[in-house]
């Protein structure tokens, strides 16, 4: 009799491990049908259009000349130019979905071009990011890092992916501003199935700050003002130096649902935060330092080793198993510390810039506005 009166407890166990490891595993589902179709983005569809790839003649390809041979079919329209001063629609789709994937190479100075995504119609952006921080690539341009995560990987030499899922239930527009005195050039997909979204899914969003040099005894604001139920989902942060010594001693704060002075999470220094310790294992020898990189899962370090006037850092951390969630709103800061004579902290002065990543319900706070451009271009 036991045995019977287990066995109900037995399959309640059995359909909660199979629900939690269909929850934690990205591949649980590829056995599955669903309703819904897939649907692809590039210069070569604008629209994503079915049965539409592929049409660009020789008359308005922009690889005409090296398809001139072969006409119509064959990589007519590969990529897309942005002159100077415009902003281009790399996709604009109607109707319910997820993108899935996003794919992109960007010829160009990557702080000048903006990225924005909006969901649904909506007359302010959820996303306004430089495409390479972005994609956690902040210093330039033949400068990117590699990276192997699950949220984004940088592929040789400028292979961006983006794998956050973002859903819409009335369409998307995805642009790109060239803020830059060239010609910007990019090649690009975006991948998304066309599908029914649940009524408890959030939005997607990502939000760009920066401030160089940080004020004395000031603390960097990685992101603020955000306004009702959500969970924080990610940071990128690109760490330039401007003074010798270590630089990371920094605490990072989230404050959550009304805290005022005090947060409810708080830190133990910089690289921590970023899953690293003891300074990355960094090394001097007389100017030069030396550190050892590293990309996993959710997170990352790497060093842009350069002759140059500041020593270079990138750093990302996916709160993809530990999102951060709130009910009302949320405010991120990070301090920026190194050392002094007779251990002391020293407040830096550095160069910060930073990526928030969050999903949240609709409507959102509007953002800051972008640093203007000078303000926004990396010194060499």
């Amino acid at each position: 009799m036991m045995m019977f009166k287990l066995f109900p407890l037995v399959l309640v166990l059995l359909m909660t491990m199979t629900t939690a490891y269909a929850q934690n595993n990205p591949m649980a589902g590829l056995c599955q049908i669903r309703n819904a179709s897939t649907r692809s983005i590039s210069p070569e569809n604008l629209t994503g259009e079915k049965g539409r790839g592929g049409m660009s003649t020789l008359e308005e390809g922009s690889a005409a000349r090296a398809a001139r041979e072969l006409g119509q079919g064959w990589k007519v329209n590969p990529y897309v130019h942005i002159e100077p001063g415009t902003t281009f629609t790399l996709g604009k789709v109607d109707g319910s979905g997820v993108i899935n994937h996003i794919w992109m190479t960007p010829v160009g100075d990557f702080r000048l071009m903006i990225f924005r995504f909006y969901w649904d119609d909506e007359a302010v952006p959820s996303v306004e990011v430089p495409v390479g921080d972005f994609f956690a690539s902040g210093w330039g341009m033949g400068k990117e890092p590699r990276i192997s995560s699950l949220a984004i990987c940088v592929n040789p030499r400028s292979g961006f992916n983006s794998y956050w899922q973002m859903p819409f239930r009335k369409g998307f527009r995805i642009t790109m501003e060239n803020l830059g005195e060239k010609r910007a050039t990019v090649y690009y997909q975006i991948d998304y199935s066309l599908e029914e979204v649940s009524a408890d899914a959030p939005y997607f969003h990502a939000q760009f700050r920066r401030v160089n040099p940080l004020p004395e005894k000031e603390v960097y604001t990685i992101i603020d003002g955000i306004k009702g139920r959500g969970h924080y989902a990610g940071t990128y942060l690109s760490h330039g130096a401007n003074s010798p010594g270590w630089w990371g001693e920094g605490e990072i704060k989230f404050f959550i649902d009304g805290d005022t002075k005090f947060p409810t999470i708080c830190g133990t220094g910089e690289e921590d935060y970023f899953c690293g310790s003891y300074g990355y294992n960094e090394k001097q020898d007389g100017d030069t330092y030396s550190y050892e990189s590293f990309s996993s899962l959710y997170t990352g370090f790497y060093h842009v080793a350069q002759e140059g006037v500041q020593r270079r850092f990138g750093q990302y951390r996916w709160h993809i198993t530990d999102p951060v969630r709130f009910e009302k709103d949320m405010k991120v800061t990070i301090q920026s510390l190194g050392w002094q004579s007779e251990g002391r902290y020293l407040p830096l002065q550095d160069d910060l810039a930073s990526v928030a990543y969050w999903y949240q319900d609709e409507p959102h706070n509007p953002f800051p506005d972008l640093p203007e451009a000078r303000n926004l271009i990396i010194a060499e």
